[in-house]
């Protein structure tokens, strides 16, 4: 018979580790038993790269790192100093977490086409302003990484729709970061209305901010450090502000109020909440057909969007800050990250933990589902099509509101009908950036 293998000790996988730089090139090596329960081999990880180091890339990576099926291998930014900070904080992690005396196994690469040639390389993590979203996530797949992409996930319709075709042609696993649909409340919110506990749905109200607008800031000196030619990439190249690309971020960036990288808070709530309308509607592969901006021109709430159903959306405020309102013929649900609430109580009650007031709570892992998904092939929560009909909805609503007429639009064919000036705007001009 054979002699049975002694378990390494703890103190043995102490010492084996803290032995070991960890390298790049040789995680591989590290066999399954000396990491011992709760540690996974590193061929069984998922190598990933994160694209865009700024307040989103680096809360982001926060999810994934410790994710001990994962391992964030590269980083990449024009930003000089993100990438080095990024690079810092990762290792310090890394060698913390594994009881390592170093840890040098982060890439950073000013350019991220660099980062996606690499073969060991097995999914990225896309966090750049909005405009930037299709082009990388298509970059990516042609190469045969998976793709978690920021939401909304495009700035324009065509773009949303290549990002659908290049997944079904590249079998690739995108998951949209509309993470909401991971967390607790919001799951039983769907319940709710999905189950019909609220009667026929007669109208439901969103209010997720202002619509974008033209890129309107004044000239500023563009700093050391930054290589803006590529930050604006495929759109426009304007001049620098550092509110929509500082080099210190504190709060978000507003690069996402103008048309040319974003699409307004509209767009970057609305891929929130609008999402969830479409989720509890049943309407993830559709979307509302006819959208009837308010008289006002300059308006920024009011627009109308109706369901070939009749169930009516409309853009308002209704004094609860970015939140939906549902209305049915038995109650009423209001749903936002901070509450759950109905009319009657008991439809949210009867559901322990539904309403529970930390916004942060009971999130879900949306981050592992990913994950999952990408060893399994199984689409995920929020797939990439999942996330272009949302984010359609938001591109739409902006076109109304710039055209200040109603359109009619065709959630089958994906365009607008009989209506070639929307259609011209369903898509934006790529500038040569190289």
């Amino acid at each position: 018979m054979f002699e049975k293998k002694k378990k390494a000790s703890t103190s043995e996988r102490r010492k084996f580790l803290k032995n070991s730089t960890l390298l790049l090139g040789g995680l591989s090596i590290v066999p399954r038993h000396v990491l011992g329960r709760g540690f996974t081999a590193p061929s069984d990880k998922i190598n990933l790269g994160v694209i865009g180091l700024g307040k989103q890339g680096n809360g982001l990576a926060n999810r994934f790192i410790s994710e001990t099926q994962a391992q964030i291998v590269a980083g990449s930014d024009v930003w000089v100093s993100k990438g080095e900070s990024f690079k810092s904080r990762v290792q310090e992690f890394y060698a913390e977490h594994r009881n390592v005396e170093s840890y040098d196994g982060v890439a950073i690469y000013p350019d991220y086409k660099e980062l996606l040639e690499r073969k060991d390389i097995d999914a990225v993590i896309i966090a750049t302003p909005d405009h930037w979203h299709s082009i990388q996530s298509i970059d990516a797949m042609k190469l045969g990484k998976d793709v978690f992409c920021e939401k909304p996930l495009t700035n324009n319709i065509a773009d949303g729709q290549a990002m659908v075709e290049a997944a079904r042609k590249y079998k690739s696993i995108v998951q949209t970061g509309s993470m909401q649909r991971s967390w607790h409340k919001f799951r039983v919110g769907q319940e709710i209305v999905s189950s019909g506990k609220l009667g026929e749905i007669q109208k439901v109200i969103v209010e997720v901010g202002d619509p974008h607008r033209t890129y309107d800031l004044p000239m500023e000196p563009t700093p050391e450090g930054i290589d803006w030619n590529k930050w604006c990439g495929p759109a426009p190249l304007v001049s620098y502000h550092h509110s929509i690309a500082p080099e210190v971020v504190k709060t978000f960036p507003d690069w996402r109020h103008f048309k040319e990288f974003g699409g307004g808070i509209l767009s970057d709530w609305g891929a929130h909440m609008f999402d969830i309308v479409q989720w509890y509607l049943g309407m993830d592969r559709s979307g509302p057909t006819d959208f009837i901006p308010p008289e006002d021109k300059d308006a920024k709430r009011g627009l109308k969007m109706i369901y070939a159903n009749g169930i009516e959306m409309v853009h308002e405020d209704f004094n609860r800050r970015f939140a939906v309102r549902f209305i049915g013929s038995e109650g009423v649900l209001d749903v936002s990250r901070s509450f759950l609430e109905s009319l009657p109580s008991s439809l949210v009650s009867s559901y322990p933990g539904a309403d529970m007031a930390d916004p942060f709570a009971g999130q879900g892992n949306h981050y592992q589902n990913w994950l999952s998904s990408i060893k399994t092939r199984m689409q995920p929560i929020c797939d990439v099509e999942t996330g272009h009909r949302s984010a359609t909805v938001c591109n739409i609503a902006n076109i109304a509101y710039e055209l200040g007429r109603p359109v009619k639009w065709d959630p089958v064919e994906e365009k607008f009908i009989n209506d070639a000036e929307a259609n011209a705007m369903c898509s934006v001009a790529k500038r040569n950036y190289d």
